[in-house]
């Protein structure tokens, strides 16, 4: 018997909804890693060129947090845009404002060009990307998630996801390239290269999202007139306790990536004296190999639970944390990969689940503000800081500190994973009854 032609435009258009999310997030994600990129390898002699090496590298990541300030600001106003008038505009909007703002960062003149106007912009244009950023991923996420049957959402979120690694890929394979440039002209303007090639990829990703569909559970919600008229306001007012789980839920999942592309790729050039270029062809691994994994952790979680199988990936990842930094220290490039690999993965494993997770535990009507709030907010208060309080904690208490930091993340996120667990009710159970329903 043939697939009804409703069902088979259904299946299309959540193919398209789940690529266009895909690539949206690719083009977002490319550009928040190249500036942590940036920031550990450019932005201190760059930007502030008269403190210590140190100091420096604690401003760049200081401004680099400066995106994740304005990233709760983007989620609730788009949220509240993405909620009221469509998921589809609200996505190109932000992708558009992202662009705009990492070119103009690639064109930015240093301070020894404009003085102290040079940092100020620099915080100015990171600030619009961390605005753009914050409607960008819950808009993705419910793009991709409600296209599809509900028994898929995990699946579909999943594809939002996909775009870190993606574009941690980007990010790296331009920056190695750049990299091999000799250090006066990578500082001088090769650091630039990557953020003026992003508007090729904003193009692109432009001209896929204004070809979708709108969402169909927004516009089924629409048509039954179920609509809030202020979505955060309703969020606090009736859905308070799982949005705050869902901001501790969230907590490594931001921080993970950061950590590693970030905090490490400064900690093994300059502290371990570990050449750039190397070290960027590890994480570029790094990034494949969670691209890879990502799509069967997925499957794994639709079989064993969501919650369970993001609980054993964060149990496994904080076993592992000191390890890699015992690996790290011995200055040996396989075991230094072999440390980051095992750890990343298994934080990789949550992470795939975790855009899904989040979708199921809003209705509708406030979702797109509810998931966007949620994210954001940890995003400001625990993701955003990472590179900045690791730096901190080493200057102070060496890597022991920042080992013990990374674990208290993943503790936390934990416990706002079982928390919001139990306040939605998943469980294994419930997610196969629903597979149950829509077969």
């Amino acid at each position: 018997m043939s697939t009804p032609p409703s069902t088979q435009h259904r299946d299309r258009q959540a193919g398209k909804a789940r690529f266009a999310a895909f690539l949206g997030t690719t083009v977002e994600w490319y550009d928040f890693f190249i500036y942590s990129t940036a920031a550990a390898l450019a932005f201190g002699p760059v930007f502030f060129p008269d403190q210590t090496q140190g100091t420096a590298l604690l401003l760049s990541f200081a401004t680099f947090w400066a995106g994740f300030l304005a990233r709760p600001i983007g989620g609730i106003v788009f949220g509240h845009l993405g909620d009221r008038l469509g998921r589809k505009n609200t996505l190109v909007a932000t992708l558009l404002i992202m662009g705009i703002a990492t070119f103009c960062i690639g064109l930015l003149p240093g301070a020894a060009t404009i003085g102290v106007w040079a940092p100020v912009l620099l915080v100015f244009f990171r600030a619009l990307q961390g605005f753009a950023v914050g409607g960008e991923w819950g808009g993705a996420v419910l793009l991709a998630s409600e296209a599809g049957p509900k028994s898929k959402v995990v699946r579909g979120g999943m594809w939002v996801q996909q775009g870190s690694p993606a574009g941690n890929v980007l990010a790296t394979a331009v920056f190695a390239l750049v990299a091999l440039l000799p250090s006066e002209d990578f500082i001088a303007w090769g650091w630039r290269i990557p953020f003026l090639m992003s508007a090729v990829l904003v193009i692109i990703g432009l001209v896929i999202r204004t070809r979708l569909e709108e969402s169909r559970e927004f516009v089924e919600n629409r048509a039954t007139g179920e609509q809030v008229r202020v979505p955060i306001a309703s969020l606090f007012k009736h859905h308070w306790k799982p949005t705050f789980a869902a901001v501790f839920a969230s907590a490594i999942g931001i921080a993970m990536a950061y950590f590693v592309s970030a905090f490490m790729l400064s900690y093994t050039t300059n502290t371990l004296g570990i050449e750039r270029g190397v070290m960027l062809n590890v994480l570029l691994v790094a990034a494949i190999l969670q691209f890879i994994w990502q799509p069967l952790a997925t499957r794994i979680a639709e079989k064993v639970g969501s919650a369970k199988f993001m609980i054993v990936s964060l149990s496994v990842q904080a076993v592992f944390v000191v390890p890699m930094f015992l690996l790290a220290n011995t200055g040996n490039i396989a075991l230094i990969a072999t440390g980051i690999y095992v750890s990343y993965l298994a934080g990789a494993g949550y992470y795939a689940v975790l855009a899904g997770f989040l979708a199921q535990a809003f209705p509708v009507e406030v979702r797109y503000t509810g998931v966007s709030f949620a994210y954001q907010a940890s995003s400001t208060l625990i993701g955003g800081t990472t590179p900045m309080l690791a730096q901190i904690f080493l200057n102070s208490a060496g890597w022991g500190g920042v080992a013990g930091f990374n674990i208290a993340l993943i503790v936390v996120t934990i416990i706002g994973v079982a928390a919001l667990a139990t306040l939605t009710g998943f469980s294994a159970v419930s997610e196969r009854r629903q597979r149950d329903l829509d077969a």
